[in-house]
């Protein structure tokens, strides 16, 4: 079996991708990105085309990163017709969702390989309902996923043979939008568990944690309103990420109740997480959240919302909460619970560092795409 990936950027199939090295079935891996970039892998298993992700690196450059949704489309069009000519023989062709319906195409016609459409978040459209309805609760502007893009996506869905998606809730989403049970399989990522660990809580203090954009997507506003009802002693609120624009005006009123980490490097978020009690993951719409492994990684327990890979790694109320989506109240009574018990938060963490060793990181997610794969290829064999 010779597995050949594609992704736009790094992400979660470049650590896929070197496990399938490791296990003797990567054939190539296709990126945008600069070689340099690509790392863990053999020159040889690597082919990459980096003039199209230029223009995003130019406009972040001269801080007019939030005008790479304008040229997102463009660029995504481009890199899927380099793909197109670069893909070669393989028996599995997996490629990230947005990015390769014309090689999907070529690999199917061309090479009969068995093509593989991945998803790193809920269907499509089930994703632009759900921001669209959270833009307009936060009372800002959004002018929704471009429809070609959406268009794109629903026929890479349609003309693959598996939809790989990280979570239950993501695969409940494909449902919901028609799409076949038996294509869509649920692999919940992993995490590096060589880079993240506990490195020590230095301090007394009940940290609250939030890594995410600071945007509507997140639900971070349901977490300061969580925050702001519950008055702590030495406790602090936390938040790690970029604020979208727009986004102040939900922040804005809760100025003084909250603290904004600077940007760290990778290397020492796992410094960060350490330093927390808490991590709290109050997503509207996301398809995994790889923070909540982070986090559990390095001894915290973690409260996620439904609509995230919370439910697939945490058992509730055991190395973490399950809260539901919009719900405030349900975020501050565990973060109350949690402050109120510190041998149970300590014994959850615990747990939680248990929980993600166990799963042993990337090559367990690797372990199950790999025997993903083998069945769908008997199944096509017949044998």
């Amino acid at each position: 079996m010779r597995v050949s990936v594609a992704s736009f950027s790094g992400t979660h199939p470049l650590d896929l991708s070197r496990e399938l090295q490791k296990a003797g079935v990567l054939q190539t891996y296709f990126s945008a990105l600069p070689r340099s970039r690509v790392t863990g892998l053999p020159r040889e298993r690597i082919a990459t085309h980096p003039l199209v992700i230029l223009p995003h690196y130019l406009l972040r450059s001269i801080g007019l990163g939030r005008f790479e949704v304008d040229i997102s489309w463009q660029t995504t069009e481009a890199y899927d017709r380099w793909l197109a000519r670069a893909i070669g023989p393989c028996d599995i062709f997996h490629v990230l969702s947005s990015y390769g319906l014309r090689a999907i195409r070529r690999a199917r016609s061309e090479y009969r390989a068995m093509t593989v459409c991945d998803r790193g978040s809920s269907h499509i459209r089930v994703a632009n309902r759900l921001l669209h309805e959270e833009y307009a609760r936060c009372g800002i502007p959004w002018r929704g996923i471009h429809e070609p893009a959406m268009q794109k996506e629903e026929s890479e869905y349609a003309e693959s043979d598996l939809v790989f998606v990280p979570s239950a809730f993501a695969r409940r989403s494909f449902l919901e939008a028609g799409v076949p049970a038996d294509k869509v399989k649920a692999i919940p990522y992993g995490v590096r568990l060589e880079e993240y660990f506990p490195t020590g809580k230095g301090d007394d203090v009940f940290r609250v944690l939030c890594v995410a954009a600071l945007n509507p997507r997140k639900g971070v506003g349901y977490l300061l309103d969580a925050f702001a009802g519950l008055s702590l002693p030495n406790s602090e609120l936390v938040l790690r990420g970029a604020i979208e624009p727009g986004f102040e005006r939900v922040l804005a009123p809760h100025e003084g109740r909250f603290r904004l980490h600077p940007a760290v490097a990778r290397h020492r978020m796992r410094d960060l997480y350490s330093q927390a009690s808490v991590l709290v993951l109050p997503s509207i719409e996301d398809g995994f959240g790889l923070v909540i492994g982070q986090a559990m990684a390095c001894g915290v327990p973690v409260i996620a919302t439904t609509n995230t890979g919370g439910p697939d790694l945490i058992s509730d109320g055991t190395d973490g909460f399950i809260v539901p989506v919009r719900d405030p109240g349900a975020i501050r009574e565990r973060l109350r619970y949690l402050y109120e018990h510190p041998e149970a938060r300590e014994a959850m963490g615990r747990a939680a560092l248990a929980k993600v060793r166990s799963l042993q990181g990337w090559t367990d997610y690797a372990r199950q795409v790999i025997a993903t794969y083998e069945a769908a290829l008997e199944l096509r064999h017949g044998t």
